[in-house]
């Protein structure tokens, strides 16, 4: 399954798109009101994609092991210590709203950590590779 994002900032906007095995989405992210580009920045939203990813986990993987759960909720957080650093540190945290013992939420969260992609793809180190927009011409 492929999964993509696609930004285009101009002088009139800035639109973001997401896909998922060519299902495509618009997400709304707003311009910077001073200069051009986002309004927020790459950590936020890689901080937002491991919530996101851990969260939606947290459904598939309650479902899988038959515990009902109403909610969650999920904070992610990186240090970045200047530019061009990677983060130094990745850390979150995960609150889930069941009547499960504890002992079956603490399984359940410790299932999600074993199983979330994105999270095991910041764990696995993966490359990163920037390719030509257009291939160069002979």
């Amino acid at each position: 399954m492929e999964i993509s994002a696609h930004i285009r900032n101009h002088a009139n906007g800035h639109e973001v798109r997401v896909a998922t095995a060519g299902n495509i989405q618009r997400v709304e992210v707003a311009a910077k009101t001073h200069g051009p580009g986002s309004s927020v920045n790459g950590g936020e939203l890689l901080m937002a994609a491991l919530a996101t990813c851990y969260c939606n986990d947290l459904y598939r993987e309650a479902a899988r092991l038959g515990i009902e759960i109403s909610g969650c909720e999920v904070v992610a957080t990186a240090r970045f210590n200047g530019i061009g650093a990677g983060a130094e540190s990745v850390s979150y945290r995960a609150r889930v709203d069941s009547s499960a013992a504890p002992e079956h939420i603490e399984h359940l969260l410790a299932q999600t950590d074993r199983l979330a992609e994105v999270h095991n793809t910041l764990r696995s180190g993966c490359a990163v590779e920037r390719v030509a927009w257009y291939p160069p011409s002979a």
